[in-house]
């Protein structure tokens, strides 16, 4: 399942390109990629893992 996100430039939801999950600064999971239409950065705050 690829993840989407909105993309800015294109405005649309995209899938992300080369996706990579990332830790924001406050702890947060995100998810950090690619638009494969125009190549912008797209970003997505995914939920916070249960325990």
């Amino acid at each position: 399942m690829a993840e989407t996100a909105y993309c800015v430039k294109c405005k649309q939801k995209r899938d992300i390109v080369g996706g990579q999950r990332v830790t924001m600064a406050n702890g947060r999971p995100a998810m950090k990629g690619k638009c494969p239409v125009c190549g912008t950065t797209l970003f997505k705050i995914m939920p916070k893992e249960s325990k």
